[in-house]
């Protein structure tokens, strides 16, 4: 699984013109699965997210996690991020996973961060066309991928 985390001050998702999720502070979780990934990845990444110290403390410095702030979180399905772009000049999508992979792997990654956060996690809706809106708070940008992990 390959994320890219952003802190936000805000952060919203829409379908047809809808608002489907938003929040006010946290992170905003872009989220791409690949055919090999598994429950373990959905686990390790769902800890890392949550206890990431990327939020400023008293003093300016980051060294809170989104825990410590009471921080909210958006997830977006993106499988784009496992684009590969070595040949020519249209990306290869051939190791995303395919829904029947992606959608049970993505439902429990969600469910996996709202048990560790302790809050409702605001989704987009998988598959669907969507437009997200995102104030990047920093700004603050990681990416983190399971198959990295050491």
């Amino acid at each position: 699984m390959r994320v890219v985390v952003q802190r936000v001050t805000q952060a919203s998702v829409r379908v047809d013109s809808e608002i489907i999720g938003q929040i006010s502070k946290g992170l905003l979780v872009l989220v791409g699965i690949e055919k090999a990934d598994t429950e373990e990845d959905s686990e390790w990444l769902s800890k890392k997210i949550c206890h990431l110290r990327i939020f400023d403390d008293e003093e300016g410095v980051m060294n809170k996690s989104l825990l410590e702030v009471d921080g909210n979180i958006l997830v977006i399905s993106q499988f784009t991020l496992h684009a590969k772009t070595r040949k020519g000049n249209r990306p290869s999508y051939i190791t995303a996973a395919k829904p029947d992979i992606s959608i049970p792997l993505y439902e429990d990654f969600v469910a996996r961060l709202q048990k560790e956060s302790g809050k409702k996690v605001e989704t987009g809706k998988f598959g669907a066309e969507m437009q997200v809106s995102l104030v990047n708070d920093g700004p603050v940008t990681i990416v983190m991928d399971t198959k990295n992990k050491e």
